[in-house]
């Protein structure tokens, strides 16, 4: 029988990641409800259908938004504050979820000579999925 592991007391990794984890749900709840907010006081009630407005709260992006009966649809919705939108619901939810994954490894792995390998895999993944988010932002931004 292995002995329980008891954590350290104090600030650590796992106190702060712990905590991030609420602020990043919080933060993705907030973001989120803004998105539609604007995108329901820009005209998105009237003329876009409730998938596409979904859509637009997840991930606002001017294309989602091109097909719909919204006159100057780049000025208003293709700016820097959506992009800066995008850029905080991609790392809020991209580290939220890397968090997620990195306990439940743990669960399974525990304190062995594993861990470390575990955790920087999950980074290595947490990278490449910011790096492809901000691609996605950057690629679809006009």
């Amino acid at each position: 029988m292995r002995p329980r592991y008891v954590p350290q007391r104090g600030i650590n990794l796992d106190y702060l990641m712990w905590l991030f984890t609420r602020i990043s749900g919080l933060g993705i709840v907030l973001i989120a409800t803004i998105g539609l907010t604007l995108a329901m006081y820009m005209g998105a009630r009237l003329q876009m259908d409730l998938p596409t407005v979904l859509r637009w709260t997840f991930f606002p992006n001017p294309n989602h938004v091109i097909n719909s009966n919204i006159p100057d649809v780049t000025l208003g919705w293709a700016n820097a504050f959506w992009q800066i939108m995008q850029y905080l619901i991609v790392f809020f939810v991209f580290t939220h979820a890397a968090n997620g994954i990195r306990m439940i490894a743990e669960d399974y792995v525990g304190h062995t000579l594993w861990q470390p390998f575990v955790r920087a895999l999950i980074a290595l993944l947490w990278m490449g999925m910011v790096i492809v988010g901000i691609y996605v932002v950057l690629g679809s931004a006009y």
